[in-house]
């Protein structure tokens, strides 16, 4: 009889493998990436582009050039682009980031090709309205506005700024005079240099035949052959700025907690055992944080820490929301937090607990093809060997207390962290 009050036994990953993808170059220059399978009949087309916030001649045009695209081509209205999405049942979108920006579409396997010309369209013609740009920029502002009320908004962009620096792309904050200063004819420029067919990487996974691939290729490489991406305009370093900052915002509750570094990027020799580091800290429900200042203090409903791995610069952030008169005792039992894992190794049956966390957690990512294809696309933009997965798993498994503790000496003294706090004087 099965006895309930036993946990089943946990069995370890021992290995991953992701789909291999097909690499294709096109005739202009571009790549293509195929990854197939037919569990569904769906697939997923993204093309992108080196246009986000790190390429960008002026803050907020890659954000406007890649909201724009959708707003009439040439050819289509805004609203013939929405209605013929719609007709096939299919999800068309382009988002920017702090590197690139990506035109996505989704759609059921026999209406790929019926939808390519759309695609293609929005992507080289599109004709940036003054109308509705304009339109775009007074939404913007008004949401920048209602979330520059939120103390979590400040307190994260003020520390973007303090961790990169005022002048690096990852660490502008942003500027309405400037925002609005942005012209239409600025964002065509952008589009005609970022744009380039000939500079993207294609990202083609689900249900694909080689039919498929044909279309792709006679439909998104054509034009010119591309050498290189568009000058870039910012090669600095980040510089991080004052060790604390503060946001007054004298009408709130409550008060932002922000507290980071900059940290190594994901390819360092060390880059899996400092996952296991942050985990422990705070990277789940039952992280040390989590469990400090959550459950024992009752000073947040949530705290976490996270690196976030960009392809110019990357950082280690803890972040929480606390009632005002806790900031300070909340800092307080962060920087306890640190120092403990300096001083005292991770006793053996939370670190495995740990493992076993992030081990399956990572199998339970690659559970779908758009999944699969999203990890393989950290590889291409972060630069990362094809065995990044397998040695991650490999690297979690075999990391030790002791090297772990000798980590968070290097990397977790909070005299090496920025703070930042955004809210009401106490």
């Amino acid at each position: 009889m099965l006895d309930r009050q036993v946990a089943p036994p946990v069995q370890p990953l021992a290995s991953v493998t992701l789909p291999a993808a097909d690499v294709l170059s096109l005739p202009n220059g571009a790549r293509l990436h195929v990854l197939r399978n037919d569990a569904q009949p769906v697939v997923r087309l993204q093309i992108v582009f080196k246009a986000g916030r790190w390429y960008e001649p002026a803050p907020s045009v890659a954000l406007l050039t890649a909201r724009m695209l959708l707003e009439g081509t040439r050819t289509r209205t805004a609203r013939q682009i929405a209605d013929e999405v719609a007709f096939y049942g299919a999800s068309l979108d382009c988002e920017h980031g702090f590197d690139r920006a990506t035109v996505t579409l989704y759609c059921l396997t026999r209406h790929l090709d019926a939808l390519l010309p759309l695609v293609l369209d929005v992507v080289t013609e599109p004709i940036f309205p003054d109308a509705e740009l304009q339109l775009l920029k007074t939404r913007t502002l008004q949401n920048v506005r209602i979330e520059r009320q939120k103390t979590s908004y400040l307190a994260s962009e003020q520390f973007g700024q303090s961790v990169y620096g005022p002048d690096f792309p990852y660490g502008v904050i942003f500027d309405e005079q400037r925002f609005q200063a942005v012209t239409a004819e600025a964002v065509r420029s952008f589009h005609g240099q970022a744009f380039a067919l000939g500079s993207a990487e294609i990202f083609l996974c689900g249900d694909i035949s080689s039919q498929h691939e044909q279309s792709i290729v006679a439909m998104l490489g054509t034009g010119a052959a591309t050498d290189s991406a568009h000058a870039l305009p910012h090669n600095g370093q980040p510089v991080s700025g004052t060790s604390h900052a503060f946001v007054l915002q004298p009408e709130s509750l409550q008060s932002s907690i922000r507290i980071g570094r900059l940290w190594p990027q994901p390819g360092t020799v060390e880059g899996h055992s400092l996952q296991v580091l942050v985990k422990v800290l705070g990277g789940y429900f039952g992280s040390r944080l989590m469990k400090n200042i959550r459950e024992d203090k009752g000073f947040t409903y949530g705290i976490y820490a996270s690196i976030s791995p960009r392809e110019h610069a990357t950082n280690l952030v803890i972040g929480t929301d606390v009632n005002a008169a806790s900031t300070q005792a909340a800092i307080r039992e962060i920087h306890y937090e640190l120092r403990r894992l300096q001083e005292e190794r991770i006793p053996a049956d939370e670190l495995q607990t740990v493992k076993n966390y992030m081990t399956g957690k990572f199998a339970n990512e690659l559970s779908t093809v758009f999944e699969q294809c999203d990890k393989y696309k950290s590889l291409v933009f972060l630069n990362l060997p094809l065995t990044y997965y397998t040695d991650f798993l490999q690297q979690v498994r075999d990391t030790d207390a002791a090297y772990l503790q000798s980590l968070a000496q290097q990397y977790l003294s909070p005299d090496s962290m920025l703070e930042v706090v955004a809210g009401p004087r106490v």
